[in-house]
């Protein structure tokens, strides 16, 4: 059901030490919405999505989870040993038993089938995204988190994989937990925005989220206007390996 409520969170603190990485932040997340988390290095955007997934449990505050709750999740660093022989469909089924069908649609879901029988060591930054990605769609998830699942990817890249991430959300009817820093390449698919810095600076609507005076203080009046104005409009698209994809138009 569109906009069920999935996850709720209330007064999450964390801290490591004496250093307090989480102050008292609160947030849902619904099924079919995309939530992107923005704020600066250090602001606790990856700790925050560990929380939701559960590998970070000594918080204080309050988790509640929809029963049987299915999460697939992309962390911002893989480290994958090149000196072990590991293709891509072998990948796919170390942390789950998948069907051959299952694995075809989440790789042509996201756009790389034709990488099913590569070497992942073979494989560049892109690509490699391309695959964690449908490797987190595999289960059909009720939630998908991802935290900054464009580094490393180019621009064309950045801009395809955040399209990927609403086709899929779309298809699968999921809700979506992105971390990103490019507000305005997101902003199009982006639902709810958390402004993140130890504490929930601000959230909602990017528009909304973008005049806030504590966004703007993080990130500047040019950051806030970027939003405002983007559009990305072109005649052709990169497809995962950088070649040209042209469109005609009528």
């Amino acid at each position: 059901m569109a906009n069920e409520l999935l996850l709720r969170a209330d007064d999450i603190s964390y801290s490591q030490g004496k250093r307090l990485i989480l102050d008292r932040v609160s947030f849902e997340l619904r099924r079919a919405q995309i939530t992107t988390v923005i704020g600066p290095n250090g602001a606790g955007k990856s700790t925050l999505t560990n929380v939701v997934t559960g590998l970070i449990d000594n918080y204080s505050g309050k988790v509640e989870r929809s029963p049987e709750l299915r999460i697939g999740y992309l962390p911002q660093k893989v480290y994958v040993n090149t000196l072990m022989p590991l293709s891509v469909e072998r990948l796919l089924r170390l942390t789950r038993q998948s069907s051959a069908a299952e694995i075809e649609q989440a790789l042509t879901q996201s756009e790389v089938a034709y990488l099913r029988h590569r070497q992942v060591r073979s494989l560049s930054e892109g690509e490699l995204k391309r695959v964690l990605l449908a490797r987190t769609t595999l289960g059909k998830p009720d939630l998908i988190v991802l935290d900054e699942p464009t580094a490393g990817v180019d621009v064309s890249g950045e801009i395809r994989m955040y399209q990927l991430i609403g086709e899929l959300r779309d298809q699968l009817q999921c809700a979506v937990l992105l971390v990103s820093h490019d507000l305005h390449l997101v902003m199009s698919q982006t639902d709810q925005v958390l402004c993140l810095n130890q504490h929930l600076c601000c959230s909602g609507l990017p528009e909304s989220v973008s005049q806030h005076p504590e966004y703007l203080a993080l990130f500047g009046r040019q950051a806030a206007e970027s939003i405002a104005v983007y559009a990305h409009h072109h005649d052709h698209e990169h497809d995962v390996s950088g070649a040209l994809e042209t469109h005609e138009h009528d």
